[in-house]
């Protein structure tokens, strides 16, 4: 293999799995074009790029010339929608292969509370089993489990209607790996600092585990400075963070042997999880059956850089174009298969960039988040005021629960302090009680229509999410203070933060452009429809899109 920014030992022992044999077959001939009658393709792609919004795919589109290119010529809804308002990676990646909002997935943030949790951490992280002995929420600290996702995916309705079906999901994140990937996957791995990994006990196929050794190698080498490529130029201006002369905005993704963060942050991640997947791709021949398999693609680096540097600065500018070549890359390792393969990409979220760059970049107001707002500080002045034993307020994001020490007329009063106090913060744009949510049903009207209610709506579950939810104002970046790694995020109910592509590519599919507005929940049902896996429409919240151009209809 030579995907641009793997080492030579990589690509090397990659190759010992068999993937470079793909070369020697030949392209196939030109697939007739697909109509309602085209036989299911054998292959299904499923690609999330995590933090890749519609306003960078807009940005972008006209520098495109490899991958993104290839699925910009296929069905195209620029204006796709995580329709929901907690606007993060687990729960984004919950709707993708489940049609299901994250009311109904379960999956209502990365992390929420559960202060009944029988373990003195009641922080809970999405993608973990919090009832193993010993573990904790914080990163590397938990179990990777799907236990808190509470729908089928559509590797699990494969697997039930075709059990001979293959689903593999390979990612850089667990969470997206895990929530994509379902109950019944035959592998399920993402990226970490020993190169891959999985769930606790289980062990990596053989050609994982030669995949996994060739990432260490790749971490454990130091990385040169890449070179800016001429239309990244306009973007090349360094973004001051703080008085100690911190900027971000000028990078060249640089990186010292073993910086597993730097590694995640670049085009090297990206590559690493193509790499694996067209491998695993190749040694268990999936497409070569008589039926449909699946294959899971999460690529994650688009998000460890907005974060680390914002989604305007070079850094992002030089991810864009890495992506597209890596993406285009492995399209040709899979054209030269001769499978009939169809791809779907889209993002679990979009970005915001950092305040700082905003402010110069013709949006004065936008800001940081006052600490005030934090729970914690919160939840102490509440209690000093009223007299009540310390803490009764948790949260984080936007959702805020009362401990379980608290009375009944406790809670009243203390919400009834709370409330006046949040709704007049100038950068809070609204205050939700449970109640409220409770109260309101889910919408069922197109996602660009949405109130701010049932935007919150979609993202609540009873059981999970908290006793009154936030949000801020637009353009408030909830990061108090950047520091080098993490200076811009996501988690908004606004449209920068949910609006994404919706793309869909199959050779001999006739390309058009479709500007309304749907929505990720949909990309199930589409799926299911090509072949011809049955989907209860009751039991999801999305509905099959018609890929097809003119009357007839690849819905059935």
């Amino acid at each position: 293999m030579k995907l641009k920014y793997l080492t030579a030992a990589m690509a090397a022992a990659l190759c010992m799995t068999g993937t470079s044999a793909v070369f020697a077959q030949g392209t196939a001939a030109p697939a007739q074009k697909v109509t309602a009658a085209t036989p299911a393709p054998k292959l299904i792609v499923m690609i999330a790029v995590d933090q890749f919004s519609a306003d960078l795919f807009a940005e972008y589109r006209g520098s495109f010339s490899g991958g993104l290119a290839r699925l910009a010529s296929g069905v195209i809804f620029p204006s796709g929608y995580q329709a929901h308002g907690a606007t993060e990676t687990c729960p984004g990646h919950s709707t993708i292969l489940t049609g299901n909002h994250p009311a109904h997935t379960g999956i209502v943030a990365n992390h929420y509370f559960d202060l009944s949790a029988n373990r003195e951490d009641k922080r809970v992280y999405c993608a973990e089993d919090e009832t193993v002995a010993g573990t904790s929420s914080g990163g590397g600290k938990y179990a990777p489990s799907i236990n808190h996702l509470l729908v089928p995916t559509l590797g699990d309705l494969m697997k039930a209607h075709d059990p001979r079906a293959q689903v593999v999901s390979v990612s850089g994140k667990d969470r997206s790996a895990i929530m994509m990937g379902g109950r019944q996957a035959d592998e399920l791995m993402w990226l970490a600092p020993a190169g891959l990994t999985s769930y606790r006990g289980t062990t990596l196929s053989p050609t994982a585990q030669q995949a996994s050794a060739a990432i260490a190698a790749a971490i454990n080498q130091p990385r040169p400075a890449m070179t800016l490529p001429a239309d990244c130029a306009a973007h090349d201006i360094a973004i001051p963070l703080d008085a100690k002369g911190a900027t971000v905005g000028t990078g060249r993704m640089a990186r010292d042997a073993g910086d597993f963060r730097r590694f995640m942050a670049s085009p090297e991640a990206d590559g690493a999880v193509l790499a694996t997947a067209a491998a695993l791709r190749q040694v268990r021949k999936m497409g070569e059956g008589s039926g449909t398999d699946l294959l899971i693609v999460g690529l994650a680096a688009t998000d460890y850089v907005g974060h680390s540097t914002g989604t305007e600065g070079s850094e992002m500018c030089l991810q864009m174009a890495g992506l597209d070549r890596e993406l285009g890359d492995f399209f040709i390792r899979l054209d030269a298969t001769g499978i009939d393969y169809v791809v779907a990409l889209t993002a679990d979220h979009g970005g915001h960039d950092l305040p700082e760059r905003n402010r110069q970049n013709a949006w004065p107001d936008a800001q940081r988040i006052d600490k005030a707002l934090d729970p914690e500080a919160v939840g102490k002045a509440v209690a000093e005021k009223l007299g009540l034993p310390q803490p009764i307020l948790y949260g984080e994001g936007g959702d805020y629960y009362f401990a379980k020490t608290l009375t009944a007329a406790q809670r009243k009063a203390a919400l009834a302090e709370i409330l006046p106090r949040l709704r007049a913060h100038p950068q809070i744009e609204a205050v939700v009680t449970r109640e409220e949510l409770d109260a309101h049903p889910i919408s069922k009207r197109a996602p660009d229509t949405w109130t701010l209610l049932d935007k919150l709506r979609a993202s609540y579950h009873p059981q999970r999410s908290g006793d009154f939810i936030i949000a801020l104002k637009p353009r408030v970046t909830p990061i108090a203070e950047p520091g080098v790694g993490y200076v811009a995020t996501h988690g908004s109910v606004w449209d920068y933060d949910r609006r994404v592509p919706i793309l869909f590519w199959r050779k001999g599919l006739t390309g058009f452009e479709q500007p309304n507005a749907v929505m990720t929940v949909d990309i199930m049902p589409t799926l299911a429809s090509l072949i011809g896996v049955p989907v209860d429409a009751a039991k999801i919240d999305g509905r099959c899109l018609d890929l097809i151009a003119g009357p007839e209809s690849s819905c059935r």
